[in-house]
């Protein structure tokens, strides 16, 4: 054997920094599908309660039900998503959450937004990373 010099040192620092590297990626990840399955739910339930409501709100009361199809009144329906989320705590398991309302037709859409705050901070990522969530109910499934 001829005289073979230096160390694996580097090459261990290297490979340790690269697997470190790969677990925040991982841990980052993991946090913010987290985050969105959390906010995922939050949608749902708030689309299914804000259709619910606002396709059976005081203006149906008011004026009784049609002979047709039931209607989403828009600011019913957002006042229902509003104390969902508030019921469910929304603001305070994601705070800087913002919630948009859209009645297209017989659907009801419910976006949400949230910052997110992953564990570690990679160099290069983003610093104010952010969440999306869009849930949607039908009054009448049949007709959508």
């Amino acid at each position: 054997m001829t005289g073979q010099r230096g160390s694996s040192t580097p090459l261990v620092l290297a490979f340790t920094a690269i697997v470190l590297l790969l677990v925040a990626v991982v841990v980052d990840a993991s946090a913010a599908y987290l985050a969105r399955q959390r906010l995922n739910a939050l949608a749902d339930g708030a689309a299914l309660q804000g259709a619910d409501l606002g396709a059976q709100g005081a203006d149906a009361y008011a004026g009784g039900l049609a002979a047709g199809d039931l209607a989403i009144s828009r600011a019913e329906a957002e006042s229902a998503v509003h104390a969902y989320l508030r019921d469910a705590g929304a603001a305070t398991a994601h705070p800087g959450l913002r919630a948009t309302v859209r009645v297209e037709g017989e659907r009801l859409v419910v976006e949400l937004t949230a910052p997110v705050d992953l564990p570690l901070h990679l160099p290069g990522a983003p610093t104010d990373p952010t969440v999306r969530a869009i849930g949607s109910a039908v009054v009448d499934p049949e007709a959508g």
